[in-house]
């Protein structure tokens, strides 16, 4: 099992910075990418950005040139830096984790932050 424990969202107004970190423990190995995704009322799941081991990354079109993910390998953490936000930006964020055991892809989610983008 792999543990992701979350934390950095909260109130921000429009146009404002926020930094998400999550930190990874326990069956750590053979991860392939670790990421974000969020999910706002009413709409499903989708991908934020990820970042493979080699330091690949892969971002939605919505936050190109906004947003920027990296990570630390040494401490299992991922950062997701995120400035100009919108109210469109308004969700909750997961933290993934994607490894892949005997050929299978597995993914492992954390509990979530709430995003909000307000005046």
């Amino acid at each position: 099992q792999v543990q992701l424990v979350e934390s950095g969202g909260g109130l921000v107004q429009p146009g404002g910075s926020l930094r998400l970190s999550c930190a990874a423990s326990g069956s750590i190995f053979s991860i392939v990418t670790m990421g974000w995704y969020r999910q706002a009322p009413g709409k499903q799941r989708e991908l934020v950005a990820t970042i493979g081991v080699s330091g690949s990354t892969n971002y939605a079109d919505s936050v190109k040139g906004r947003f920027t993910i990296s990570r630390d390998n040494a401490k299992n953490t991922v950062f997701l830096q995120s400035n100009s936000l919108n109210y469109e930006d308004t969700a909750v964020y997961y933290c993934n984790v994607r490894r892949l055991l005997a050929g299978v892809f597995r993914d492992s989610w954390g509990q979530g932050t709430q995003v909000t983008v307000s005046s």
